[in-house]
Parts: C-alpha cells; sequence; structure tokens
C-alpha cells in the first residue's frame, strides 16, 4: 500500500522536452530549425518540404481540380489564406517537382465599410493587399463588400449542376492536357490589374444599417460570413471560375465545427467544414489547407518570408464572450495549450461526419435555405427537439419573423383582360378595383405580409430572429423569397391537378 511519506520521484523517468538541438527526424543528419508536436523535429529544408507536400497530397488525393480549371484563391489578408497563395505559386512555378496544372485568380473581398473602417484605412490595405497580389502574377480582383447589395437573386437559385464525371476521368484529363497544352501557369500579360471600385457613400450607409440590424455579434458574423459567401460564388461565376479555394485551416475548421454545433447548424457540417462543398453546384468550394494548424502556417510563414496583412474584423477587440464564435475560438486555442491533440481530435472527428438530411447538391432550389443554400433541416418529425422549440414559443407568445411582400414586376393587362374588369374573372364581371386604380382582385388576395421562416434552416430562423427588421436585407433576397412563396401558393391551389411520382407510373 502507498505510503505517504514514501518518495518516489527518483523512480520516474522524465521525458527529455522537445528542443531545437536535436537533429531532424527525417533528414536525422541538419539541426532542427522548428518543433510541430512532441516528437516532430525539422531542419529548415524538411520542413519546407513536409510543409509542400502536404498541399499537393490534399489536393491529388481528392482530385476535384481538373486541369486547366480556372480556380479562385479566396485571399483574407490572413496567415492561412496568404500561405496558400504562396502555395499554389510555388506549384505553379517552372522549377516544381509535381506542377499544378489549374489556373488561378485571387479575389479579396473588402469588408472595412461592414467594420466602420475609414476610406483612408481601406485604400491603405488595398494597396498592401495588391502589392502582394501583383508579386505572384496571377490575375486578381479586389471587391468591396458593398456590392452584394447589388447582386442578382441568381445567387440564392439553383445552378445548373455540371455534369459528373466518373473517376477515370480525372486520369485522361491529366493526359490530354500534358499532350495538349503542358504550359500552364499566367504569363505576366495575362495579368488583369483591378483596384478598389468607387464605393458610393449611401451603400457604405445601407451595409452599416444591415450588419447594425442584426441586436448580437453572433448574428453579425453569421450575416457578414453569408454575405462573403454570396459575393463570392457571383464573382466566381461572373468570370469563370468553377472552383473556389477557401484558406480554412485545421484549428479554423475545429472552431468552425464547434461553432456550427452551437448555432443549430448541425445538419450542415459536411458542407461547412469538409475539403469540398457542393451547395452552390456550379461553383465549389475547396479548403486545400485543412490539414495545418495554425502553429504550422505561423512557423512557415515566418521562416520563409511570406506577407500578410492584418485586416481587423467584427471582433477584434472585443472579449471573449462577446460572440458564440470568439468564445468558441478562445475555448479551443486555450484547450489546445494544455493539451495539444485538442485541435486534432476535433479535425479528425469532422472527417468521418455526414449529412443525415438530404443532399444539397441534389435537393431542390425551394428545399435549401434562402441564405445558407443548404438543404433544409426543418423537415422533422413531430417528437424532435426543433418542434418542441416552436411549440414552446407559441406558448410563449413569440411572433412569427415576416417580411414585407415584394410588389411583382409590373405585367401589362391591357392584352389580357380590358380596363375596368376583373383580370381573374372568366365570366367578365368587373369587380371595380381596376378602375379606381387599386390594380385586379387578384393581387388584392395576395397577403400583404409573407412568412420567412419557412424559407430557412434553423440556425439561419436565429439569425433572422436576433434581427430588429428584415427589411434591410439586400433585395435579391427579398425578391427571390417573394418568387419561391409565390410559387408555394401557386402549387397549394394546383395540387389536386398535379400527379405523384407513383401515380404517374401506374
Amino acid at each position: 500500500m502507498c505510503q505517504v511519506d514514501e518518495d518516489y520521484h527518483d523512480q520516474f523517468e522524465h521525458a527529455d522536452p522537445p528542443s531545437v538541438s536535436k537533429k531532424c527526424v527525417k533528414c536525422k543528419e541538419a539541426t532542427a530549425a522548428v518543433v510541430i508536436r512532441a516528437r516532430d523535429v525539422y531542419c529548415r529544408g524538411c520542413f519546407k518540404e513536409y510543409f509542400i507536400h502536404k498541399f499537393r497530397a490534399m489536393l491529388g488525393k481528392n482530385r476535384i481540380i481538373f486541369p486547366g480549371e480556372k480556380v479562385l484563391l479566396a485571399v483574407s489578408g490572413g496567415p492561412s489564406s496568404c500561405s496558400m497563395l504562396s502555395q499554389v505559386q510555388e506549384g505553379l512555378s517552372q522549377n516544381a517537382h509535381k506542377k499544378l496544372r489549374f489556373l488561378p485568380g485571387i479575389i479579396y473581398i473588402d469588408e472595412g465599410g461592414a467594420v466602420g473602417q475609414s476610406v483612408k484605412d481601406r485604400l491603405r490595405m488595398v494597396a498592401e493587399l495588391q502589392a502582394v497580389f501583383k508579386a505572384t502574377g496571377f490575375p486578381f480582383h479586389i471587391v468591396p463588400l458593398e456590392q452584394v447589395l447589388d447582386l442578382p437573386s441568381s445567387v440564392v437559385m439553383k445552378a445548373p449542376s455540371p455534369s459528373e464525371q466518373p473517376a477515370s476521368a480525372y486520369k485522361a484529363a491529366v493526359d490530354n492536357f500534358i499532350q495538349n497544352d503542358s504550359s500552364s501557369c499566367l504569363t505576366p500579360q495575362e495579368q488583369e490589374e483591378t483596384s478598389l471600385p468607387d464605393v458610393q457613400e449611401s451603400h457604405t450607409q445601407l451595409l452599416q444599417q444591415l450588419i447594425g440590424s442584426a441586436k448580437t455579434l453572433t448574428a453579425k458574423e453569421d450575416l457578414l460570413n453569408t454575405l462573403r459567401q454570396h459575393l463570392l460564388v457571383h464573382t466566381a461565376r461572373t468570370e469563370g471560375y468553377s472552383k473556389l479555394m477557401l484558406g480554412d485551416n485545421c484549428t479554423r475548421v475545429a472552431v468552425k465545427l464547434l461553432t456550427s454545433i452551437s448555432l443549430g447548424r448541425g445538419a450542415q457540417l459536411a458542407q461547412d467544414t469538409g475539403f469540398s462543398d457542393f451547395r452552390y453546384d456550379d461553383v465549389i468550394f475547396v479548403r486545400p489547407m485543412r490539414d495545418y494548424s495554425a502553429k504550422e502556417i505561423a512557423y512557415y510563414n515566418h521562416m520563409f518570408k511570406v506577407p500578410s496583412v492584418f485586416i481587423p474584423n467584427l471582433d477584434t477587440k472585443k472579449t471573449d464572450k462577446a460572440s458564440i464564435q470568439h468564445l468558441t475560438e478562445t475555448f479551443v486555442t486555450k484547450l489546445q495549450t494544455d493539451f495539444p491533440s485538442t485541435v486534432s481530435t476535433i479535425y479528425r472527428t469532422s472527417e468521418k461526419l455526414q449529412t443525415a438530411c438530404k443532399s444539397s447538391s441534389t435537393a431542390d432550389h425551394s428545399d435549401r435555405c434562402l441564405l445558407c443554400m443548404c438543404a433544409l433541416d426543418t423537415a422533422v418529425e413531430d417528437a424532435s427537439a426543433f418542434k418542441a422549440t416552436l411549440i414552446s414559443e407559441q406558448l410563449s407568445g413569440a411572433t412569427t419573423t415576416e417580411i414585407p411582400r415584394q410588389n411583382p414586376t409590373p405585367v401589362n393587362t391591357e392584352s389580357t383582360a380590358p380596363t375596368g374588369q376583373c383580370c381573374s374573372s372568366e365570366t367578365g364581371e368587373d369587380c371595380g378595383r381596376a378602375a379606381s386604380g387599386g390594380g385586379s382582385c387578384s393581387s388584392a388576395k395576395a397577403p400583404e405580409t409573407t412568412d420567412l421562416k419557412s424559407l430557412l434552416c434553423y440556425s439561419c430562423q436565429l439569425t433572422i430572429k436576433d434581427m430588429s427588421s428584415v427589411d434591410q436585407l439586400p433585395q435579391y433576397i427579398l425578391s427571390e423569397a417573394h418568387r419561391r412563396l409565390m410559387r408555394s401558393q401557386m402549387r397549394e391551389v394546383i395540387s389536386g391537378f398535379l400527379l405523384d411520382d407513383g401515380d404517374e407510373a401506374d
């Protein structure tokens, strides 16, 4: 039996802490320059080779980006996205061992108007990023977030899905690309230099009112992330890019996983944290940096002089409990300090997740969330936590979030009905509204307000619920909401004349 006064200190062997004075674990010759994990110490050359190989292996293993495709790199100026840009530049260089074969472009979303930055500060940061982008030789696009207010409704509509290619098509595409044109890197003459477009002060104010309509910082960050994705997808479509490369690293993926669960996005975890995201059909999101930890990226950028620009965001200089996103990030990073396997454990868990609801790539556009474009997760059984939440809201007197009905496009009724005659009346009786300037009776019967919650997933419903008014939402979202609701009402009217799939088969 153990005794209190016994001394066991001499019987235990203490593990030697990792030190850079040791030899590299790979070449076993050079002195280690960086310590990644407890027993992973690398010299400068081996660390660079290890870092580059991990990036190429991630792209080669998934085989989503085909040779000759145009890929848009979303660079925010942070360490992770700038490191991703450096890896693409390294992979397209002439002396690369396994050269990348796609055509890259760069996009930067200027969110200074949403966070209240001055015009002078925004121009200064754009100038710093322009210097970084020009050094790569890739075409780049600098887009202010204010342009999200003028997007078309097609951003939140189902786009035509590209034809699925078999697994053997990738190898055939590589062989065909090598035979026809092996010079895939852009020349300096093909570089398109763009600057920050002129942004009207009124648009900046409207954007600030939109972000300010959210009561909590959690809702503001979620809304800002949604608007950013819409603008990225629109730019990729208009510029002809089929892939959109994000700089989410392993630490960011771990934080996003726990944050998504806290925000009620458990059904969308596979899309939010996976390597590829097919929710927008024609534009596929890829995350090639998801195998890198923030520590690895910081070491690589420091050792090999990868430039980055600090861009303040909504949670800059905020307290740890200011938002769910910021609180989760603080929790994970602090836990990672004491338990170094925390991030990797969460990350490996995310790789095993699959969505249980209908796939976003096969769901109809009316079955997708109006904001995040994921499959709706609200069609659940009565004995579920979601239904219990709705019942609790009804009992507590919670009101339904509504949006004003959008006026439909004016239709020329002169060719379909005479003046002063009801356009929907088959007998030709005059309802009196058209003559008095009140429109036809069909428009009079339309509801003045429409329910927005039925078009949103559970998490986006919480975001909209935290907004003081949804009138500030961009017009393309309101227009698409009105169109979906009108089609839903029309389908209910003619539902008795429609055949089910089973009836049609009979």
